[in-house]
């Protein structure tokens, strides 16, 4: 695999992991990448609630570029077809698109950005080259996911997105990041990375539920109790990024939806979209992210950054139920000057108080919510989290220590 250190420009830190035990996962959940990416995540979910991934949205040239990667790596593909094999998962071709990836993307990615932010290279190329998938077990999982993820966030560090493609960036480049790691996914037959099965949300993706469930979340032309019907699937799936999730999943399993996804099937219970998007974040929070074999493969560097946050710094939370704020009260991540030195987020004006039903997050998926205000979290490492308690409130969790998972987890 190509170094990203070694294309790294300027003196910027190192491109390395830095979760080597689970004594370290404390201080990544206290870092200022732990922070950006929660407070990204957040703040895309307020600002494309209401919106159809359908409809006409700002997409800047930059954000077009950045669109025109996929349409290369896809000419990649074709010229990597899988083999004939015996095995049924894993095409041996897939390495072979890796290494041909490895080899072209950092030079199409250089093409694309600014030369002011070439500087930047190495470590946008490290986030978005882990994003594809493991060449060597031929698998993809919510970890390679995150890596495209810290690959977003930091395009919005490093100015090379604006405030403006905060919309574009979630339904036009994830969603075309997503269509494309389906494809790799059946055409390769790549296996699902440390997927726990029916207990797992999904074998694949946690994020597009995420954001799915923020734009339903205003003016839904469905109750969360139908996202399992035929004709709401068939109706919805290019429209909303969560019902695409649903769609693909029935393409690829077989049985009762229940059966094979337990854990979605749960969601039907939950009254409201908001509340399903409280849960989820919450769950990402401790299924994911606060999980050792997933975060020990996590690169860091300058734009996302393991150095620590200030004390009593708090994570901005998801506002929905309400028109999404206008741009400039948008900012929910740092940026990168030229001086190399973060500038803090902007003050965000406290909006009118959200709808009843927005607070009332009754999910048991443990405790990410905040001591003084609904739009602010309180990390509390080492509690578990299961999207299946629906009665009673999740104000007053019950406090486990976290467990490591048998199952291997993606990286």
């Amino acid at each position: 695999m190509a170094d990203a250190n070694a294309m790294t420009e300027g003196k910027l830190p190192a491109i390395e992991k830095r979760v080597h035990n689970i004594h370290h996962l404390a201080q990544w959940q206290r870092s200022r990448a732990y922070h950006d990416l929660i407070g990204y995540i957040n703040g895309t979910s307020s600002a494309i609630q209401g919106i159809k991934t359908t409809d006409e949205i700002h997409e800047s040239d930059m954000l077009r570029k950045l669109l025109g990667l996929f349409d290369s790596l896809e000419h990649l593909v074709e010229e990597h077809p899988p083999l004939e094999q015996p095995q049924r998962f894993g095409n041996k071709a897939y390495r072979d698109w890796s290494r041909a990836m490895h080899e072209q993307l950092p030079g199409m990615l250089r093409q694309v950005l600014p030369v002011s932010k070439h500087k930047y290279l190495g470590e946008l190329m490290q986030y978005l080259m882990e994003g594809f998938g493991n060449a060597t077990r031929i698998d993809y999982g919510t970890g390679h996911e995150l890596s495209f993820l810290f690959f977003l966030c930091a395009l919005f560090k490093a100015e090379v997105l604006q405030d403006q493609d905060i919309v574009g960036a979630a339904l036009r480049l994830f969603q075309r990041y997503l269509e494309f790691a389906r494809q790799l996914q059946r055409t390769y037959n790549m296996e699902p990375a440390g997927s726990q099965g029916v207990w797992s949300l999904d074998d694949f993706q946690f994020v597009p539920f995420i954001w799915g469930s923020a734009q339903l979340a205003v003016k839904s032309p469905f109750d969360p109790a139908k996202f399992v019907d035929e004709q709401i699937i068939n109706d919805y799936k290019n429209q909303f990024m969560f019902i695409s999730c649903i769609d693909y999943i029935c393409k690829v399993k077989t049985g009762h939806f229940g059966e094979h996804s337990n854990q979605l099937w749960s969601i039907t219970a939950v009254p409201s979209w908001i509340k399903i998007n409280s849960g989820l974040v919450k769950m990402y929070q401790k299924e994911i992210l606060s999980k050792f074999p997933v975060i020990q493969h996590v690169y860091f560097g300058e734009l996302m950054s393991f150095d620590p946050v200030t004390a009593g710094t708090m994570i901005t939370g998801a506002r929905l139920g309400q028109a999404a704020p206008p741009p400039s009260k948008r900012i929910c991540i740092a940026t990168m000057p030229a001086t190399g030195n973060l500038v803090p987020p902007m003050p965000i004006v406290a909006p009118p108080p959200p709808p009843a039903e927005a607070l009332n997050t009754d999910l048991s998926v443990g405790d990410s919510s905040s001591e003084s205000s609904d739009s602010s979290v309180v990390l509390r490492p080492g509690s578990s989290a299961s999207l299946v308690g629906i009665e009673g409130s999740g104000d007053n969790p019950t406090k486990q220590p976290a467990s490591e998972p048998k199952e291997r987890h993606a990286d």
